[in-house]
């Protein structure tokens, strides 16, 4: 069964287009934007469900993203799709509002999921982020991981 409204936004229409695809299937209507001005007119007109936002609207305008979530309240479900890797964007997503953060390398195997486990209720970190950062924590604390069983290895 299909859900109601995802609205999409991102600069790039490639991407756009590439989820739109992914999402064909599960919601009724998906609504497209490509800046902040279309973002702001459209989303108190179509009250979506759900929101998938590229983090270049939160990092050049963030007091502006933070009064969006502020104006629509605690209803309003918003994922964040990101290259962004490192902690620090992350956690300035989730504490302005985000339901979810997604790497946009990983958005197809994994946006499905996310929305699901949103408009659930719960949050969602994509699971390509929680391995990299896990990788670089552990490489920064000298631990190694090795596949070297001829010689013992871990």
């Amino acid at each position: 069964m299909k859900k109601g409204t995802v609205l999409l936004a991102d600069r790039h229409m490639a991407t756009l287009d590439s989820i739109r695809g992914l999402l064909e299937t599960k919601f009724n209507s998906i609504v497209m934007v490509s800046d902040e001005k279309s973002l702001t007119e459209v989303l108190p007109k179509i009250d979506p469900d759900i929101v998938l936002l590229d983090q270049s609207f939160i990092f050049t305008r963030a007091p502006d993203f933070a009064s969006l979530v502020n104006n629509f309240g605690p209803d309003l479900k918003i994922i964040v799709l990101s290259t962004y890797e490192e902690p620090e964007y992350m956690q300035q997503c989730m504490s302005s509002g985000a339901s979810g953060y997604i790497l946009k390398r990983s958005a197809a195997k994994e946006i499905i999921q996310a929305i699901d486990k949103v408009l659930g209720g719960g949050t969602y970190v994509s699971l390509n982020y929680i391995f990299s950062n896990e990788k670089d924590s552990q490489a920064s604390n000298g631990v190694q991981r090795s596949t070297d069983t001829k010689n013992g290895g871990s």
